[in-house]
């Protein structure tokens, strides 16, 4: 590839938005796609997104169209910011209208699994497109739009099964402020970043039902012994759980004011119910989504995911908030470090 490229952007969601603002500094050519005629016309017109990303402006160079195909001529590198449950269909779309060469790179940064075919996201991508998998990558780590847009120091990782693709999307997306490492783990990356979104969803309730930093420091703790768990049984590496796209995205979503998950289980800790709570919200919480489908992953697999359950419960089943915190809190006890002696130890 040239230093400078062609980049579509799919999605004018506020990670969307961000990251073409980046490249767009790093020198590359960017265009845009947004679904919906009306939010791409506010972005030229204005050259803000009130809705996504108030107070950013977007470059006047980044064109934005609703017409997939107009956005994806020439590109050399094409990014999926759409959320997980849009993924295929825009693949599938992008399959009839644009023909892959060689060299083109295809990275993911949608973080979840798909519900029924129960894929990550690089798998559905892989499905769809008719691209080599090498070549289809994925962007993850603790990474707020609204951080990110104001340059804020992050550290991200691109993950993918070749080194040389890893390294490339590395160099185009890395900025003073926006420090992306390589990881080859692309399994294990991609469950860390989705089963995150759980734990921060029961992050949230705590906060919600009140509970303090001794609940919290807790549940993320045995959350993250979840997402490993998952992880590995998976085929993930057991390293990969302790760098950015695993613990480093875990702190960030169960933590962060900025966290649409956390913000979920917050206002159902406070009796909200799930309908209302989504009904409100402008932006996407995937966990909700991912929930269903890691429980059935975990089914298919037999891993036992005590937390990613009781989140279940409490959004689907009705059970009340406190009631699923004091169940998991009275389950029989446990050696704290059984879980680490295989991949599908039981117990939590």
């Amino acid at each position: 590839m040239t230093e400078q490229i062609n980049i579509t952007v799919l999605g004018a969601g506020s990670w969307g938005l961000t990251l073409a603002c980046l490249l767009t500094e790093n020198g590359h050519r960017v265009s845009l796609w947004e679904l919906f005629e009306d939010r791409a016309e506010e972005i030229r017109t204005t050259r803000e997104s009130k809705r996504f990303l108030p107070g950013i402006r977007i470059p006047e160079t980044i064109p934005v169209d609703s017409d997939l195909g107009r956005a994806l001529v020439g590109a050399d590198l094409i990014l999926f910011a759409v959320p997980s449950h849009g993924v295929r269909n825009v693949a599938r779309a992008i399959a009839q209208s644009f023909e892959f060469n060689e060299k083109t790179l295809v990275v993911n940064a949608a973080k979840g699994f798909e519900e029924h075919t129960l894929r990550r996201m690089s798998e559905v991508l892989g499905e769809e497109l008719s691209v080599p998998h090498d070549r289809i990558l994925t962007l993850a780590g603790p990474s707020h739009a609204e951080e990110v847009s104001r340059h804020m120091p992050t550290s991200v990782v691109s993950a993918g099964t070749d080194e040389t693709h890893a390294k490339t999307v590395q160099r185009i997306f890395f900025r003073p402020y926006f420090r992306v490492y390589t990881n080859s783990d692309v399994v294990g990356v991609e469950t860390a970043v989705a089963v995150k979104n759980i734990v921060a969803i029961a992050a949230g309730v705590c906060d919600g039902l009140g509970y303090g930093d001794n609940t919290k420091a807790a549940l993320l703790t045995r959350g993250l012994v979840e997402i490993t768990r998952l992880g590995v049984a998976l085929g993930g590496r057991l390293e990969t759980f302790f760098g950015l796209a695993g613990i480093g995205d875990l702190i960030a979503t169960s933590i962060s004011r900025h966290s649409r998950n956390r913000y979920v289980g917050e206002r159902i800790g406070r009796g909200s119910k799930l309908d209302d709570v989504l009904g409100e919200m402008v932006m996407v919480a995937e966990g909700v989504r991912t929930t269903r489908a890691v429980v059935d992953l975990a089914k298919k697999l037999d891993v036992e995911l005590p937390i990613t359950s009781a989140v279940h419960e409490v959004l689907f089943a009705g059970r009340e908030p406190r009631d699923a915190i004091d169940r998991l809190m009275n389950r029989p006890p446990q050696d704290e470090m059984r879980w680490t002696q295989a991949s599908r130890t039981k117990g939590g």
